[in-house]
């Protein structure tokens, strides 16, 4: 294999080489052109550079097909072969599709079910990106959802944090004297950046608290339905364990579907449980 570094945007064409053959199943010239809009010689010369120097056996150019399909002996190099990067090409195949109508960058017959987006706006999110660069702390009027009010607080923010339904900034809090998760879409005005920040992320217990989430299907499905679940998930011996740190446990149990405060009458409602909630709920107090 080629060594790195490999030209970034060569590296985004081997990658769309593999996805694309790997989940489509038939490559050819065209969809290189298409996703890069550069040239039909470029686009071949690229998918020889691929083979030559990346993967030499994981593509067949088939006559029938007329393209290029995966070899039985097919391993991805520059992906990790999970099905998310497909579908991340034709999530943002969609999104460019809003401008360039005649766009035709893969696989038509698919539709994406999306979370609407929350309202952010660039001057909010500017400021926070450039203070977070910079270590700077930032002045911020925030409406909370307890009282409904908006106040004045004065945060460090070190990360932000997308969830599948929301943005958030992980901050120091001068007010609290702690940390908290601010969203973005409750920031009222700009933001106004001032001095050098007072607390970092290494003063952030929470966040650099590793710990593991311990999944598994809910014991009163039956042990079919108990494997069914269990390879939805790509569970092994029934257990899918899912690294985060403390600050993030809401968030991947949110993306699961996982309410600890509701026990569903019905096992196939929720499908799974958490396995280590005692050892998790310190964290979800808060």
């Amino acid at each position: 294999m080629t060594k790195w570094p490999i030209r970034w945007d060569l590296l985004f064409r081997y990658r769309m080489i593999e996805i694309i053959a790997l989940w489509e199943g038939r490559l050819t010239t065209n969809n290189l052109i298409q996703s890069f809009g550069i040239g039909r010689q470029q686009a071949s010369k690229d998918i020889n550079s691929y083979l030559a120097n990346i993967a030499p056996d994981n593509l067949i150019y088939d006559k029938h097909l007329k393209g290029y399909k995966p070899s039985e002996s097919f391993t991805p190099q520059l992906t990790l072969g999970h099905a998310d990067e497909y579908l991340h090409v034709l999530s943002r195949t969609e999104d460019m599709m809003v401008t360039f109508d005649e766009l035709d960058m893969g696989f038509e017959n698919t539709t994406m079910v999306r979370p609407v987006t929350r309202n952010i706006s660039p001057d909010i999110l500017r400021p926070l990106v450039q203070a977070i660069r910079d270590k700077k702390r930032v002045d911020i009027s925030y409406t909370s959802l307890r009282d409904g009010e908006e106040v004045e607080r004065i945060i460090s923010p070190h990360t932000l944090v997308c969830t599948p339904l929301r943005w958030h900034v992980r901050a120091y809090c001068e007010h609290s004297k702690d940390y908290r998760d601010f969203v973005l879409s409750r920031i009222r005005g700009i933001p106004d950046i001032n001095d050098k920040i007072v607390m970092g992320k290494d003063e952030d217990k929470t966040w650099n608290t590793q710990l593991y989430i311990e999944l598994m299907p809910d014991p009163r499905l039956t042990e079919a339905q108990a494997a069914i679940i269990a390879n939805d998930y790509g569970m092994e011996n029934g257990n899918l364990h899912i690294t985060t740190n403390a600050a993030l446990v809401r968030y991947v149990l949110d993306a699961y579907n996982i309410d600890i405060n509701v026990l569903n009458s019905n096992p196939k409602g929720q499908q799974i449980i958490l396995g280590n909630l005692e050892e998790l709920r310190p964290y979800l107090a808060f």
